[in-house]
């Protein structure tokens, strides 16, 4: 038996890094994977992934900062599934952004658009679609950068603590109605992107800093979401996990 078997699962971002590999585990433990992402290539190649692990799993392309996309994205899932169970809130962009004088009005206002409305729309249209389910769950994704100033991206972080609000207004707002929402707070991840673009001497920098001595996997990012997003969580709402091998519990950078 899975953890999630039974359940109709949609994952934003999961076209590659943490939200491929929730996906994978999702999809492993019995769930039926709705792959969202904005980008077609990277969400039919988890899609193929989660199908050649044997697996269920559809892609749905979607850009969560629009309305009309959501909320075609949420109808497709219940068209194809009868129901939605659980909603995994990966999607998020990092733009360049330089100090809160160098940040620009376009990447801060992309940025909220993104990691912020895009929350907030994926939530506002599938809580009445779980609710029809007779409950379930929602895992966002917040940041460490949200708890712990990371110079150089003013609006990310602040985009990432509105997410963690959020969730604790959501979660308290429909624990009544047996949907548990929480957020996962990532540190540094070992994600293709941040292995091929940030600076090798920034990575080196933060492993250092890290209480365990590396960056954190997608694969235990994941972990952390399956935990919430199953039964076993069932007495946690309105709640943020961080999973950052002790990086937080340290003095900032």
């Amino acid at each position: 038996m899975g953890r999630l078997d039974g359940k109709v699962a949609i994952i934003t971002g999961a076209g590659s890094g943490i939200g491929r590999a929730t996906a994978m585990l999702f999809a492993k433990e019995g769930a039926k994977v709705v792959v969202v992402d904005w980008a077609a290539e990277g969400g039919k190649k988890t899609v193929k992934m989660v199908q050649d692990a044997g697996g269920e799993a559809t892609f749905v392309k979607t850009d969560v900062s629009k309305a009309a996309e959501v909320r075609e994205m949420i109808k497709k899932t219940v068209d194809k599934y009868g129901k939605l169970d659980v909603l995994i809130n990966d999607a998020a962009i990092t733009e360049v952004e330089g100090s809160t004088v160098e940040c620009t009005e376009e990447a801060f206002d992309k940025t909220f658009a993104v990691n912020v409305k895009g929350v907030w729309l994926c939530m506002k249209y599938a809580i009445p679609e779980i609710i029809k389910s007779g409950g379930g769950a929602i895992v966002n994704f917040g940041s460490t950068a949200a708890t712990r100033a990371h110079l150089g991206i003013p609006a990310y972080a602040a985009s990432k603590a509105a997410v963690i609000m959020m969730t604790r207004v959501a979660g308290a707002e429909f624990a009544s109605k047996n949907i548990r929402i929480n957020c996962v707070s990532p540190g540094p991840t070992a994600t293709k992107m941040v292995l091929d673009q940030w600076p090798r001497e920034t990575i080196e920098r933060l492993k250092q800093t890290t209480p365990q001595g590396r960056l954190s996997k997608p694969e235990e990012i994941a972990q952390a979401v399956l935990f919430l997003a199953s039964d076993e969580s069932s007495h946690i709402a309105a709640e943020m996990i961080i999973v950052d091998g002790g990086f937080t519990s340290v003095k900032a950078l």
